[in-house]
């Protein structure tokens, strides 16, 4: 019995690391960079790139909350909505106090209210997490339209903007949250007990019963912190867009965290992958999109082209499983 969950504590570690998925997504990776050198060298000045990792913040963020609900066996597809319903509540409470502290702090826990009712639906009533977080979707952005009745919200406080748009060595604070994020969900999922009966759970949570680890309350955990980052990426979006709107959490946005996170590793099935690997999708979905836009490609093509990732990386990473029953 030890051995067993010994193995199944290391399974997504090793695994990881010599993944063929994260090898392709590696040469994909350099391809993209090739292209962009022979057609657009401009794409590798230091401003454009600073620019890149600016306009990918908020997916990355996205992108680490979803990548720790994944690997313990769960989805969430409420990530978008729970940002522009805590965004549009932070901002509200923000323009009416003037408080860019107490604004802040209601999209935190707003977003971890969210994760929270997703996590208690699915761990303690045992409901099926693509329902649960599909209903939440649809009930966060229900409130948000009601609430907003689609207007954007403006005139939130000047010291908002000047802090959460300040540049510090020449960098934008955003990247400095992802990093700071990044790091943070990482050791969290590399270095600690929580991260292995994350990566345990994903892989049986029956044997996980049967040795006494708590599932119940690990998956309830992966769910508030994706909350709470989906909370982080409340700020660092109406921030960079000036206004909070329903419209910051449309359909689109979950596609492109889920393409993240699988072309970066993480196992849809569950105990696989790494928060890094998400990141780096989430880098590569947005070069993609600048690829296609120097293309002049529809932007429905781009859908149909991330939906096709999507297939072709499940049914790899499935092949995997089989390969390794």
């Amino acid at each position: 019995m030890v051995n067993m969950i010994t193995s199944i504590l290391n399974f997504g570690r090793i695994k990881t690391k010599l993944s063929p998925p994260l090898l392709i997504t590696g040469l994909m990776f350099f391809a993209a960079l090739i292209f962009l050198f022979l057609n657009s060298p401009e794409f590798f000045l230091l401003k454009n790139i600073v620019n890149i990792f600016n306009q990918c913040a908020v997916l990355a963020i996205l992108s680490l909350g979803m990548s720790t609900v994944m690997i313990g066996g769960g989805i969430d597809l409420s990530l978008p909505a729970n940002m522009a319903l805590s965004a549009i509540f932070g901002s509200t409470i923000m323009i009416l106090t003037g408080s860019v502290a107490l604004g802040c702090l209601i999209m935190l826990i707003s977003g971890v209210a969210i994760g929270s009712l997703n996590g208690f639906a699915i761990a303690r009533l045992r409901m099926i997490p693509f329902v649960v977080t599909l209903a939440t979707m649809t009930i966060c952005g229900g409130i948000s339209v009601w609430v907003t009745n689609s207007v954007s919200i403006f005139n939130q406080p000047e010291k908002f903007f000047d802090i959460f748009l300040a540049r510090v060595l020449g960098l934008p604070l955003s990247i400095y949250i992802l990093i700071l994020c990044l790091i943070m969900t990482q050791i969290a999922m590399s270095f600690t007990r929580f991260g292995w009966m994350v990566y345990a759970v994903g892989t049986s949570p029956a044997v996980c019963r049967v040795s006494r680890i708590p599932v119940k309350q690990v998956l309830f955990s992966t769910y508030v912190l994706a909350g709470f980052l989906a909370g982080v990426s409340a700020i660092v979006v109406t921030a960079r867009l000036g206004s909070a709107s329903a419209n910051i959490g449309n359909d689109s946005v979950i596609l492109d965290i889920v393409t993240a996170c699988v072309i970066g590793g993480v196992s849809i099935y569950g105990g696989k992958g790494r928060p890094f690997g998400a990141c780096v999708g989430a880098v590569l979905v947005v070069i993609l999109g600048n690829i296609l836009n120097l293309l002049e490609i529809s932007f429905f093509i781009g859908l149909m082209l991330k939906g096709f990732l999507i297939i072709f990386f499940v049914s790899l990473d499935g092949l995997l499983v089989k390969q390794n029953e």
